[in-house]
């Protein structure tokens, strides 16, 4: 059944509506393609067609709203329509916490997201757990950048275990940076997309920014900092211990890692699982965990899952 709806955005703001369409209307395509509706535009007025046609009206007038102080990219648009298909539009922006970043305003994109970032905010350490693509290490980026931008900590430490090459990088070639550089790899890229290539590497040359290998954190104390460590499976219950007692005065610290994929061996067990056991009833601690709906990805990913699931469905026999 083909439903049709028209809005109007009065009084007529060109460069708004330049703001929420995109070049060549590239945002409206967007909209189409997520929501299986067809968006015929003539100045203010839309007109909208197809069964979702209210949906993509508010998601118009969601977008609308966004798009008074800045243009809307395309990603602000596939990541806003994921927050539109599984967050009621108007608890969208009810008391979400949003972060001063490069990206503008950078929030939550399911409500588990903005509890985690209320979180952060809100406790001196957070254990972030769940499964990848759920923001989890992003978001504590965006946090760490956040509380810097705020003068709130004076410098932003980055952690990982190198499980891989067994905490022993000697043999890798290049400074300390280089040696762990395949690793925090992800970490890197959040921090370029947050606060922009250049700002990071003077950061960086200024000690502001600094990456370390697990392994390299005994012995020291951190005080004023933000300190991430990432796939925090990989570590073995003493390095947890170690690694949580490195933190000092006017330090946060967020640990984030998915149970479900620790590359430990088989004997160890992994500091993460472990941890919530031993800290889950102290107070200044939060366990935050994430679930798969969390995920958030392209809307076209989950048009392409949903559309396995159907046709596996509907024939079994073909894929036994």
């Amino acid at each position: 059944m083909s439903l049709s709806q028209r809005i109007q955005f009065t009084p007529v703001d060109n460069a708004r509506l330049q703001n929420l369409c995109g070049p060549l209307d590239e945002n409206l395509k967007q909209i189409e393609t997520a929501l299986d509706v067809s968006i015929a535009r003539r100045g203010e007025g839309f007109k909208v067609v197809g069964a979702r046609a209210a949906d993509a009206v508010t998601a118009l007038e969601m977008f609308y709203l966004r798009a008074e102080r800045q243009p809307l990219e395309v990603e602000d648009i596939q990541l806003g329509l994921v927050e539109f298909q599984r967050t009621p539009p108007e608890a969208v922006d009810e008391g979400v916490p949003v972060l001063m970043t490069r990206r503008g305003d950078l929030r939550g994109r399911t409500q588990r997201q903005n509890h985690y970032l209320s979180a952060i905010q809100n406790h001196d350490i957070t254990f972030g757990i769940g499964p990848a693509g759920t923001g989890k290490t992003y978001l504590a980026v965006a946090s760490a950048v956040d509380a810097m931008e705020r003068d709130a900590v004076k410098r932003i430490v980055l952690v990982r275990p190198a499980v891989e090459a067994g905490e022993k990088l000697g043999f890798l070639p290049g400074d300390l940076a280089q040696k762990v550089d395949p690793y925090l790899r992800p970490l890197y890229d959040a921090l370029y997309d947050l606060m922009g290539f250049d700002r990071v590497s003077k950061l960086f040359e200024k000690n502001l920014i600094e990456i370390a290998p697990l392994a390299y954190m005994r012995g020291r104390t951190l005080n004023h900092a933000f300190i991430i460590l990432d796939e925090a499976q990989n570590t073995t219950p003493e390095q947890m211990k170690m690694f949580l007692t490195r933190i000092g005065f006017g330090s946060k610290a967020v640990i984030t890692g998915d149970v479900t994929q620790i590359d430990l061996a088989r004997h160890q067990k992994s500091g993460l699982i472990e941890v919530e056991k031993i800290l889950n009833q102290v107070r200044g601690i939060c366990f935050h965990h994430f679930q798969s709906d969390d995920v958030v990805r392209h809307p076209l990913v989950q048009k392409i899952v949903d559309a396995y699931d159907r046709w596996q469905a509907a024939s079994p026999d073909t894929h036994a």
